[in-house]
């Protein structure tokens, strides 16, 4: 291989990406739209908040009206037990209420009431989950009252508990530290998000710009001047080039219009926005996203009590304080390097399959075909690596960080949780082999398919290319 040659592919590549306006577009406006992820929920949950309802109530039951107190976007309103559901449904406005709600006359057997809830378009889901529990609240207190035990609501309230379980890990000298599950959970779903964003960005990236200079015309150009395997690790590392200096501007970028932000808004401002518990919301929303059902955190650690910088119990840190010595003892460092190993050899090996496909096709619709057994195994490692948190040492996902197709994401969403040196050593290896062995195979195939026009390639073409001498 011709490395001066190389190097000019890789040169061109280079320049020929970032000097395209599509280039300056995204890597200027992603910070925005970063930046606006991170703000933006704030003001929605302000914004999103719903008109004041007039709650027209006919309690029958004699024991729910008491627990039914207003709020900032419900009014409740007794319409005495004579009133006809039957006519204020008929016309609401007339009424003047928005909902109609019926309680039923009390089960004293059962000890209990039916409800129904009437109005003109459906409930939003927090006003219905709040007469809900208002009634649920009135039907025990009803409960606790028929038992006729003195002081027995006092008895069951001191009955809870509210016991927080402090947690530490303990390193090699026995030295203790405090770790909340919540930010290793947190770091844990970023880095999988995030490494397998980037690789399936760059590495469609490569195919398509192999498909754009095949179907030109123009590699015909480019292959009377260089060989082939120029061409294609040229073109790789000319997008992993591109990939890093649009990765590095998105941080430095993104962190530029927080500062602005933060500074502009001022923190109390957007605490306040946030409510009293806004890291429990943000990262259920988080977890929503990611597809994991919020009911399955455990967020009421150090995540839900972020905004208390002052919280101490039994003498212990919670709060501000257990985030920020969590945030210490994790070891940036080996992240940091090993996000940037997985980041770069993942690339790799998925840009070289790529690259092998874009050059049996002359269009990306006669990809699709070519793609589905790629790029089923980098979304496989992407599912894993979301629920890497909850069993990091589970078979499933030590397995999916160790198969090179799986491991840059789901080793990546491993490693907050501490992995042993000889795992993240024998994961590295397997993907660098893997890498060699695949680019080698997908050089065989580009040589051949980048000139092979006119015809629609299938996996019988690309393994007579694979196995030709």
């Amino acid at each position: 291989m011709n490395f001066k040659k190389l190097g000019i592919v890789i040169q061109r590549e280079y320049l020929n990406k970032v000097k395209k306006k599509s280039f300056l577009l995204i890597t200027f406006l992603a910070p925005v739209l970063f930046a606006g992820l991170c703000i933006v929920p704030s003001l929605i949950m302000v914004g999103a908040k719903e008109e004041t309802k007039q709650v027209g109530v006919i309690d029958r039951s004699g024991i729910v009206l008491p627990y039914l107190t207003d709020n900032d976007v419900t009014k409740f309103v007794d319409l005495g037990t004579e009133a006809s559901p039957e006519a204020i449904k008929a016309d609401f406005s007339s009424a003047g209420v928005d909902i109609l709600l019926t309680i039923s006359e009390l089960d004293t057997e059962a000890r209990t009431v039916t409800a129904d809830c009437y109005s003109e378009k459906p409930l939003g889901m927090d006003t219905g989950s709040m007469i809900e529990n208002r009634i649920n609240d009135a039907v025990e207190a009803y409960r606790i009252e028929s038992y006729g035990i003195e002081n027995l609501e006092e008895i069951m309230a001191g009955v809870k508990s509210n016991v927080k379980l402090h947690t530490y890990t303990v390193d090699e000298s026995g030295k203790e530290s405090i770790s909340e599950s919540g930010i290793y959970m947190i770091l844990s779903m970023i880095l999988g998000m995030a490494i397998y964003m980037f690789i399936a960005l760059f590495s469609g990236m490569v195919m398509s710009s192999v498909i754009e200079e095949k179907s030109s015309r123009v590699v015909e150009v480019l292959m009377s001047s260089v060989r082939a395997t120029e061409l294609m690790f040229g073109k790789i590392i000319g997008v992993a080039l591109v990939a890093l200096t649009q990765f590095l501007l998105w941080i430095l970028l993104t962190g530029m219009l927080l500062g602005v932000a933060m500074g502009f808004m001022g923190k109390d401002k957007i605490m306040g926005m946030l409510g009293d518990d806004p890291s429990t919301e943000m990262v259920q929303q988080m977890a929503s996203t990611g597809g994991v059902h919020p009911g399955d955190l455990d967020l009421s650690g150090a995540l839900a009590a972020a905004t208390d910088t002052t919280a101490v119990t039994n003498g212990e840190p919670t709060g501000m304080d257990a985030i920020v010595s969590t945030i210490g003892n994790i070891n940036l460092g080996q992240i940091g390097l090993a996000f940037l190993f997985f980041f770069v050899f993942g690339y790799l090996l998925y840009a070289s399959l790529f690259a092998a496909i874009g050059s049996a096709v002359e269009n990306e619709g006669d990809s699709s075909q070519l793609q589905l057994p790629v790029t089923i195994p980098l979304m496989l490692g992407f599912f894993i690596a979301i629920y890497a948190f909850k069993a990091p040492d589970s078979a499933l996902v030590f397995w999916g960080s160790m198969i090179p197709f799986t491991s840059p994401i789901v080793m990546l969403a491993r490693i907050p949780f501490g992995v042993a040196t000889w795992e993240l050593v024998l994961s590295i290896a397997l993907l660098v082999v893997t890498f060699v062995v695949c680019a080698w195979a997908s050089a065989k195939i580009y040589k051949v398919g980048i000139l092979m026009f006119g015809k629609k390639s299938t996996f019988k073409d690309l393994w007579k290319w694979l196995t030709m001498k």
